[in-house]
Parts: structure tokens; sequence; C-alpha cells
């Protein structure tokens, strides 16, 4: 018996010996663990530790600087858009700038459980104002990537009823300048049109050199300043974040929150396009992001760490600012572009900090690879020691190079399986512990149960493909969609009653081991036969010209879908008719005559999300020529989108 089928008789045990790790002003009363998965039962519900009450700010900072005595620590090595343009935060000075905050948010009438809405750049301030909030008791609601367009931001704050926006002034994108204020006003103007007026905005000066003469040695060198940034301002909403901590306390006490008290509101993107907001509640997710950060990146006190996504997304709660912090880890927070001012400026960060752990996405990976090995063999790259990835299923050619030029043969990759939803890894290898297989998230993490179930909702056993479900809860689950709680039954419990439907389909091996095959909506019914989008693109990625694939289905009248690729060539390759027929001939030979594309397409770009994931549901749009596409404000750059509707294939290759 492993520890995951253990887990099914003893939770308390399990969690409640890491949970000593951990303070609690008040211990838990009633039932460890209290859930229902099945809506046949009654309404879903999951409760962990109830009666516990703590505060996530004090066991990451508090307790970090006064007991484990880290304050001397470097909490964040900040890395700006500009090489040379850096900073480094210790985790007492963390403590202070939180506390300060935080008192700010309570001078402005912020309190525990008002929503706060965040729309910044990967700024130390952005990790601040989370942990502010948290440490008064009121809910981070929607940490939005910097860059989102006006009517997302307006969409979120008014399904999350947000009383605050906290913003900046703007912030640079390798090149581009991205005038944040603009459009956190213009957001402002159509919430209140929409009848919800937001009374309070809070901006940073990011690039104004303002805030260094304020701050001086805790702000960076004014080398990112922009004096022709155009800032609007409206004295009777608007308030800069510099001013408000002149004279303020850098002490402040934690508000002590119960365990199902609301932590924050992540929103992702539904299959609709309408985005849902995704509620984790405050003991759960605290221990499990800690737990999972400790385990699957075997956290040695003397790591930097250096996760690339962006804090907007859940990668980013959970592995930039909550699970690290947890374990007391030296950081590497990036604002810029992996390829920005060139292709090798991630491994340059790696030898500039000695990173040893290192986590990132897979589509990262593959655009470094268009460039080849040289830009990464520029640096030494000697002191990582674990390569981690995230956000979507890894192709065998992408592990291999990632594993074979980037690690050297000699680091552990743990592929990291995980959802907004699921808090935390779900499926994982563990570093050196886990024997890898290229491609494959291998097994579930400690008191995670997954089943594998066929259509008619029957458990599969052995060797299967199937829908990936999972039997009980793990603490850091969600606990419900915000505002909408029959969403959250309908979206992952209605389908398969007495099981959270994750969405994905799943193959386990003879071994046991576990291959996340893309979402269930990505698999192609082509003549009767079921393909797995995810196995078409790893073939045709297998291809040396070919850098990355996406492949959707088109209805096809005879064959009920037919397959219709998009493929991104490798630098100084041109697209022509004899590599259509290779890669035709490849796919063919991979995996049969039924998986042969009917459609090819040229695709400079494809449409991505800032954390890398591609957009699949816009590529179906694109293959059926349908021009309304719900809602694209995720994408990092819109533009490839009328691209590729200019390049369509109207007929069959």
């Amino acid at each position: 018996m492993n520890l995951s089928d253990c887990f099914l008789f003893c939770p308390a045990e399990f969690w409640g010996d890491i949970a000593k790790d951990f303070f609690w002003k008040t211990k838990h009363t009633g039932q460890f663990l209290d859930y229902n998965f099945d809506v046949t039962k009654g309404e879903i519900f999951v409760k962990f530790m109830e009666g516990a009450s703590t505060n996530i700010c004090y066991n990451l900072l508090d307790r970090n600087v006064h007991e484990k005595k880290l304050g001397d620590k470097v909490a964040f090595f900040w890395e700006g858009n500009e090489p040379g343009d850096e900073l480094t935060v210790t985790y007492r000075e963390l403590l202070q700038r939180v506390c300060q905050f935080a008192n700010v948010l309570k001078s402005q009438g912020d309190e525990k459980r008002r929503r706060v809405s965040i729309y910044m750049p990967m700024v130390v301030e952005l990790v601040v104002a989370m942990l502010a909030c948290v440490r008064i008791g009121a809910v981070h609601s929607i940490v939005v990537i910097a860059g989102f367009s006006a009517e997302s931001l307006c969409e979120r704050i008014m399904d999350s009823q947000c009383s605050l926006l906290i913003t900046a002034d703007g912030f640079y994108r390798g090149d581009k300048l991205i005038n944040l204020k603009l459009l956190a006003d213009e957001a402002l103007q159509k919430c209140k049109d929409k009848g919800f007026p937001v009374e309070r905005c809070i901006m940073l000066k990011h690039l104004s050199k303002e805030a260094e003469d304020i701050l001086g040695s805790q702000s960076p060198p004014a080398k990112r300043s922009c004096p022709d940034l155009q800032v609007p301002w409206n004295p009777e909403v608007d308030s800069c974040w510099h001013s408000l901590l002149r004279g303020v306390s850098d002490e402040c006490e934690p508000e002590w929150c119960e365990s199902e008290d609301p932590l924050f509101i992540l929103y992702t993107s539904g299959s609709t396009g309408k985005p849902k907001g995704v509620l984790h509640t405050v003991s759960g997710y605290m221990l499990y992001a800690a737990t999972t950060f400790k385990l699957v990146f075997d956290h040695q006190s003397d790591d930097v760490y250096w996760c690339t996504a962006d804090i907007g997304w859940i990668t980013g709660h959970s592995y930039i600012t909550y699970g690290p912090l947890a374990n007391g880890v030296s950081s590497v927070l990036f604002e810029g572009l992996p390829t920005y001012p060139d292709v090798s400026r991630m491994w340059e960060i790696v030898d500039k900090y000695h990173v040893t752990k290192f986590y990132t996405a897979p589509t990262a990976i593959r655009m470094l690879m268009k460039f080849g090995s040289e830009p990464v063999q520029k640096y030494k790259r000697e002191s990582l020691k674990v390569l981690g990835t995230v956000g979507e299923p890894i192709n065998p050619e992408a592990w291999q190079w990632y594993y074979n030029v980037v690690g050297e043969k000699r680091c552990p990759i743990v592929d990291t399986f995980w959802q907004t939803e699921t808090g935390g890894h779900v499926l994982t290898p563990l570093p050196a512990a886990t024997p890898m297989k290229p491609g494959s998230a291998t097994f579930p993490f400690f008191g995670v149960v997954p089943a594998i179930l066929n259509e008619s909702g029957e458990e599969l056993e052995g060797p299967s493909e199937g829908y990936l479900v999972f039997k009980q809860p793990w603490p850091g689950v969600m606990r419900t969609v915000y505002g909408n709680h029959q969403r959250f039954e309908t979206t992952y419990f209605k389908k398969f009653p007495g099981y959270y439907v994750t969405g994905d389909g799943c193959r386990r091996d003879k071994d046991g081991y576990y291959w996340i095959t893309g979402r269930i909506d990505d698999m192609l019914n082509v003549s009767g036969h079921l393909l797995s989008t995810a196995e078409v693109e790893s073939a045709l990625v297998e291809h040396k010209s070919v850098a990355e694939a996406a492949v959707v289905g088109r209805p096809h009248p005879v064959k009920g879908e037919s397959l219709y690729c998009f493929v991104t060539l490798t630098e100084g390759v041109t697209y022509n008719g004899s590599l259509e027929a290779q890669l035709k001939k490849q796919v063919r030979e991979k995996i049969g005559a039924i998986a042969t594309p009917d459609y090819i397409q040229n695709a400079p770009g494809l449409p991505k999300t800032r954390s890398g994931k591609i957009m699949r549901r816009v590529l179906r749009k694109i293959a059926c020529d349908e021009r309304d596409l719900g809602d694209i404000s995720t994408l990092a750059d819109s533009s490839v989108v009328e691209q590729l509707f200019q390049n369509r294939c109207c007929t069959a290759v």
C-alpha cells in the first residue's frame, strides 16, 4: 500500500503531522476533513480543519523572521525587464513593507472579507499587496495578469464585487510599453457605466523616478524610468502608493482567520470563454502549497528558486508566493520576457543568481528550442539541480531537449500536473525518487487518489485511457466558484457523481504511470476513432523542422471530424509542399492512417496566454472561419489571431 492509499484511511494523521510545522491561533475542534463529492447526496462541499484559526502572512513572514531567524535572508531577487535593473528584498524588509501597506489598507477602510483587485506587473509590490490583504483578512481577488484588457478587468472586478483596485502607472514587456493606469481607468469607467462604481484606486509609480526618491535604497535604480509616460489621474479616486506610505508604521497585528475563510479568488477561463472565479480558503491551501513545494522541488535551505510564471496565474500564487515563502526560500522574481533582450536571458539569470531549482512551461521550452543549443550553452548553469515543467503536458522531444541541453543530463525533471482548481500539484514525480518517463506526470502526490473512467462512468483498472477524475479531496482543492456554486457543481461533479472531474483525458500505462492526453474537449472523433490532439502534436513536433504544433478538430461531412494542424517552424525553415508531405507521412507512420492531417497551416505564432498555454478554443474558431472568438483578453499577443485567419487553409491537403 502506498502513501496515497494510506491517506484514504488516515487523513488526519498525515496532514495533522504536517500542520505541526505551522502556527495556529486556535486548534481545530471539529472533524479534520469533511466532504461530499456526490451531487446525488446533496450539496458539494469540502471542509478542512474546522475550528482552527491562523494567518498565512504570519506563517510566511513573522515566523521566518522571528522564530526561524531568517530576517536577513533574501526573500526575492527582483530582476527587471532591463538587464541590470534589479532589487534584493530580505524577509525582514518584506515583512516591514507588508505591514506598512496593510496599515494603509486598514486606513482606507479595507477589512476582513473585503475584496481587493490587484492589477500590477511582476514587481515586489505585487507580493506586498497580496500579503497585506491576507494579513488583515481581506480577500485578494483576481491578481490580474498585468496587460489584460480593460473589459476583462472590469468583468472580474464586478463579478467579485471589489471595493479597491491596486495598480501601477505602467511597465515594459520587452521593448513594448504598457500604460497600465490608462487600462485601469478604462476598466473603472466601464464598471461605473454598468452601475458598479469603484471609489478607490491606489497606483504604484513603477516607471517614475519619484518612487526612488521616496523609498531610497528600497527602490531599484531608475533605469526603467519613462518620463514621457502619460498617466491619467483622478484626485477623487486615485491615491499614490508611495505617498500613502509616508509616516505609516511598519508594525501591524495579523487578523486571525478561520480555516475555511476565503483567501483569494482567481479567475480561469471556462470552455465557453466566460471566466469563472475559483475560490481557495485559508488553512488547506496554505498546507498544500507549502508541502507540495517542499517535496516536489526537494527544498534545501541554500536553494535559489526561480518560477518563470506570472503571479496572476495559480502557478505564481502557489509556487512564487505562498509555497516558497512558507519554506523560507530565496526566489527570483522576473519582470521581463525570456527572449529579451536576447534568447539567452533566462540562462544569464540562472548563472547570475546561481539558481538551483528552475520551473517553467513547455511552451517556453519549445520556443527556446527553435534557437538551438548555442544560446543555452553560452552560460554554465552549473548551479541547477532540479528542473520543472508546468501548464500543459510536455511532449517527449521538448522533455529530452530540456533534460539533455539545459540540465546536461544531471537534473531530474518534475513534470507537474495540476490546475487552478487543485491549488497545487496532484500528479508529479519526486526528484531523484521517481524514475522518469519523458512526457509522463508519473504518480499522484501523497493523499491524492486518481481514477480513470470510461464514458459510462466505470472505473478502469490497469493500462487504460479515459477521463481523469479524483475520488476524494486534498487540503488545497477549490471550495466553490465565487458567487455561483451551481456552476461549481455542474462543471466538476455532475458528469460523474462521486468524483471531482478534471476535464482532462488521461492514459495509465502498464507500470502505473499517468500520461495527460489533454482536455477531453481536445479529443477528436475521426471516423469513429478517438484521437488525442496531444498525440498528433507530439508526432508533428518530432520532425526536426517543427518547433511547435497545435491540432484541433474541424467538422467533416463524412468522418465527423477532420484534423486541422497549425505548425510553427524552427528558425530559418521555409514551409513548402515537400515539408507538408513529410509531416503527413510522419503522423501516418507514428499513429496510423486514420490520424493523417486533413489541413496543415503554417503558423508563425500561436494564440497563447501569458502563462504559455495555447488557447485551442480560438484555434478551433480559426479552423472553421468563425470570427466570434469570445473573451481573448488573456492572450499575450492578440495580433497573431488575425494573421492566422489570413493564412487559413481553405482546402484539405
